[in-house]
């Protein structure tokens, strides 16, 4: 955000009052710029969308998707030591790897160069993230066997539901 702001490809999120039209300004290095449009809003996919900070979203999103495979890899693993092989865990991995895929697609495609394979890649990435946490929620009930085991399972049903709130209202 600061990056992108400090380039003069997004506003800053203080200014509020966008102007409809502009007269052209001239870019003050270090200072953010001060007319601002509807297509300077701050979004986090703008933020991302030139260099030099589209390199940095793309590895952040890279890194990203990296670690939601790994984490994945590890609860299934673990999921299994536990002895349930179920139908519950092996799509849960699924969707999980698939969140990882909308991830990497979101992070490379930057919405002002490849809007609709951005905008895949979170149509992908934001229900397979959601649906791997539901799932995570059915494994941890199944799982549980003392009292610690069952609040934990009702804390990641209370954060499923806001996220399922987020990705509803977003």
């Amino acid at each position: 955000y600061a990056m992108a702001v400090m380039n003069h490809h997004v506003c800053p999120v203080e200014n509020w009052s966008y102007n409809v039209t502009c007269t052209e300004e001239l870019p003050r290095p270090g200072f953010p710029k001060t007319c601002c449009t509807i297509q300077d809003i701050p979004l986090i996919s703008k933020c991302g969308s030139f260099p030099p900070e589209s390199c940095l979203f793309s590895l952040i999103g890279n890194v990203g998707a990296f670690m939601v495979v790994m984490v994945c890899l590890l609860r299934y693993a673990q999921v299994i030591e536990h002895s349930h092989r179920c139908w519950v865990n092996t799509s849960a991995l699924v969707s999980g790897l698939t969140n990882a895929v909308g991830l990497v697609m979101v992070g490379n495609f930057q919405v002002d160069h490849a809007k609709s394979l951005h905008y895949v890649g979170a149509g992908v990435a934001f229900p397979a993230g959601l649906l791997f946490v539901c799932l995570q929620c059915v494994l941890t009930y199944r799982m549980a066997m003392t009292a610690l085991d069952y609040w934990m399972a009702h804390f990641r049903v209370a954060l499923a539901l806001g996220a399922m709130v987020s990705l509803v209202l977003s």
